[in-house]
């Protein structure tokens, strides 16, 4: 029988079981390796991951007020101040009022010696007078001129016979030129001599009976005339002439001689008859006209307005104008003479200087018996009142925001001499007074106050915020989530390259904008509550529902976090992605 040694196996499996050992423990090297380098790519990449979260922030869109305002500073003024100032020179004797008074507007507040005015104003008011009588003569003779030549023609001055006419067709006719000789026998006229002592006692108006020297008819008539003039006769009789006037029957001539008894007294002498009227008719016109046709001839009777001639068309246009001329420069003179007044007058009521408002009298400078005097650095301020009804205060605004304030915006208003206290207000001016400095332009925009009276003083400063446009209950991302060309970014994980700036994980949407803030955008149209977007900057005030920040890490649950978490959320979900998602804590 074969006989079986196991020696050399037992030393076989020895070695075979070290062999084992051996590879194991390179196994566990291996192994050990492979997890030291993948945790330490997997930190590598957690670290990366988180560094690039905190570059990324997000916001939610969300349902906001939204307010669009302008502030700038200001000092408070009254609604309105006057600064006193006398426009003439003189003594003070009455200012009847004392700094912290109240006025109203139109009372006296300063009466300045007149003296001096006085007959100035005298003066002045007698130059009126005689311009206007000048004018309502000159105006009464153009109207009269208008009536005398009216129809082109010269009328009469006089009413009686033509005895002899001294002027014919084509002939020049100036001022005083002499037409005709007058002469009236229908009443004729007769000078008799009595008595001075009888004459006495005869008065105008008497009854007279005159006898014809020749055929002895008497004719009755009446005294005209009485002489106060005593005259000697022949014989030394001392007489006076008293005139008598009676019609003529139709024979009484200036040939014919009578006598005359007067009640009981009998001329002492008979004289010739002569006619009432015996004159020569001159031309009455202020300029030279030419006589077109002679509408008169001798012994025409003519009244006062007959027509005598014609005037050629020409010159009786030159001779009306220059009634007219005379009328125009009267009316010059009077209307100078009524500015000159109403100059004077002005001046004088200079001397009592009245409050021009209502309001409280701040300083008074001038008291009763200064003296007022002009100089050349300007008018005195004899007192100073503020109408403090009301306060104002201006604000300066940039060129480029001007255009967005309107007149009616409504102001909050706050000031550190109030602290803890708000005031509105509202615009009422926004002028294109412009002020240029340092590169801007700024306009003034004038807020009056519309409450805070009794608790702000003229002087404080205040700060004021003009509300331009308000939104309410809006859709509304951060102003700096919006890019040029009205882009907004909204998170989305299917982008795995970033878009400039922007990095994965957003996509662009075209949006269309409401009202736009510092802070806020309003979103019309493009975007829907909820949507997580792409925030450049970290502008925004935390009262805006800001996104973590963070893109959470690998695993299930990564990705920044569940879209409404807001700032809690955001941040949130990101720690939950990375201690959640199977990666190492």
């Amino acid at each position: 029988m074969k006989k079986i040694s196991f020696g050399n196996k037992a030393k076989n499996g020895k070695k075979g079981g070290r062999k084992g050992k051996k590879l194991l423990l390179i196994l566990i090297f291996l192994l050990v390796v492979i997890l030291g380098i993948y945790a330490a790519v997997r930190m590598k990449a957690e670290k990366a991951v988180s560094a690039n979260a905190k570059e990324v922030r997000t916001a939610m869109v969300e349902k906001r007020d939204i307010t669009s305002e302008l502030s700038s500073s200001g000092t408070i003024s009254p609604k309105n101040t006057y600064d006193i100032t006398s426009l003439v020179e003189g003594e003070v004797i009455a200012a009847d009022f004392e700094e912290g008074d109240q006025v109203e507007a139109g009372q006296i507040l300063y009466q300045i010696d007149t003296s001096s005015m006085e007959s100035e104003l005298t003066s002045v008011n007698n130059s009126l007078t005689r311009a206007q009588e000048n004018y309502e003569v000159a105006l009464d003779d153009y109207n009269t001129a208008l009536s005398d030549y009216s129809g082109n023609t010269y009328k009469s001055t006089e009413a009686g016979y033509i005895k002899t006419l001294y002027i014919k067709e084509g002939d020049k006719v100036s001022s005083n030129t002499k037409i005709a000789d007058i002469y009236d026998d229908k009443v004729m006229k007769i000078k008799l001599p009595f008595l001075s002592g009888e004459a006495a006692f005869i008065g105008a108006g008497s009854g007279a009976a005159l006898t014809l020297t020749d055929t002895g008819e008497q004719l009755a008539g009446t005294v005209t005339a009485v002489s106060n003039m005593d005259v000697t006769l022949t014989g030394g009789r001392i007489v006076r002439y008293v005139t008598i006037e009676a019609a003529n029957p139709g024979g009484l001539t200036t040939d014919m001689a009578a006598t005359a008894t007067v009640g009981d007294f009998i001329c002492s002498a008979e004289s010739s008859f002569e006619p009432t009227l015996e004159t020569v008719m001159n031309a009455d016109i202020s300029s030279s006209v030419e006589v077109g046709k002679l509408l008169i001839s001798e012994g025409d009777y003519v009244g006062k307005g007959t027509p005598v001639f014609t005037m050629e068309a020409k010159s009786a246009e030159k001779l009306l104008r220059t009634y007219k001329d005379s009328v125009e420069k009267a009316e010059e003179t009077l209307e100078s003479a009524k500015n000159k007044v109403d100059s004077t007058q002005d001046n004088y009521d200079n001397y009592t200087i009245t409050a021009p408002i209502s309001g409280q009298v701040i300083t008074k400078n001038v008291k009763a018996g200064d003296k007022v005097a002009k100089s050349t650095s300007g008018s005195t301020t004899l007192a100073v009142i503020y109408d403090m009804s009301g306060y104002t205060f201006e604000m300066s605004v940039d060129e480029l925001d001007v255009k967005e304030v309107a007149v009616g915006q409504s102001v909050v208003i706050t000031a550190d001499a109030v602290s803890g206290k708000t005031f509105s207000g509202t615009v009422t001016n926004v002028s294109l007074q412009s002020s240029y400095s340092n590169g801007v332009t700024n306009y003034p925009v004038t807020v009056t106050l519309n409450d805070g009276m009794d608790e702000l003083l003229p002087g404080m400063n205040v700060d004021g915020v003009i509300i331009l446009d308000q939104a309410s209950d809006v859709l509304a991302v951060p102003a700096d989530a919006l890019m040029r060309g009205n882009k907004v970014y909204v998170k989305d994980d299917t982008v795995t390259e970033a878009q400039g700036t922007v990095p994965a994980g957003f996509r662009a949407v075209d949006v269309k904008t409401g009202l736009i803030s510092d802070d806020y955008v309003e979103i019309t149209e493009g975007l829907s509550e909820g949507d997580v977007v792409y925030v450049a900057e970290s502008t925004v005030s935390s009262s805006f529902n800001m996104m973590g920040g963070m893109q959470g890490g690998p695993g299930d649950m990564g990705g920044g976090g569940a879209p409404g978490g807001g700032n809690g959320g955001g941040n949130g979900g990101g720690r939950s992605g990375g201690n959640n998602g199977g990666g190492p804590r």
